[in-house]
């Protein structure tokens, strides 16, 4: 069924139904006339990821120009800087959290309802060892990345043998 605007006659393009002190109060208005109530539709409808990216850039705590000092930070871990993290909306490590706490305490707290440490379950099994041997992987596997991209390839087959090594031997500990 086609709606005719209730001011205007022309055809309804914004709908709404609003209930006031229990009454259902329906609006059909055409393009102009919900301008000029202030209800104006955006004509250009963006995808869903660039909306979060864009919420987190507006939530992050961090309006600050390009070339601020917040986007130049890096993780030390796994390298993955500020600005690149604000682009993508994830996080390389769980480094990241330490690397970037201050830009990132604001997105947290608004996140979850003003708590920005976690409180869950840490495995038994595994304990703080288990962390470790994670972050130790993930810098050689940095260090590795690294090495081919600086094409220094003899470096680069043993960070890759000793990363297998290590791989493997958590492999078994877990088994």
């Amino acid at each position: 069924m086609k709606y005719k605007c209730d001011k205007c006659d022309r055809p309804a393009t914004y709908h709404a139904v609003e209930i006031v002190k229990g009454e259902k109060i329906e609006k059909h208005l055409c393009d102009e006339c919900a301008a000029q109530d202030g209800m104006g539709l955006k004509s250009v409808h963006a995808p869903i990821n660039q909306l979060l990216t864009n919420f987190v850039k507006a939530t992050s705590g961090t309006e600050k120009p390009e070339g601020s000092a917040s986007l130049d930070l890096a993780c030390p871990d796994c390298g993955l800087k500020f600005a690149e993290f604000r682009d993508k909306s994830l996080l390389g490590c769980a480094g990241c959290y330490a690397a970037f706490e201050a830009p990132l305490s604001g997105l947290l707290e608004r996140a979850h309802e003003t708590g920005n440490h976690h409180i869950g379950k840490v495995p038994r099994r595994g304990g703080g060892a288990s962390e470790q041997r994670q972050l130790q992987i993930t810098r050689m596997r940095k260090r590795l990345n690294d090495a081919v991209e600086a094409e220094d390839y003899e470096l680069a087959a043993q960070l890759r043998d000793d990363l297998s090594d290590l791989e493997s031997d958590g492999a078994g500990a877990s088994a």
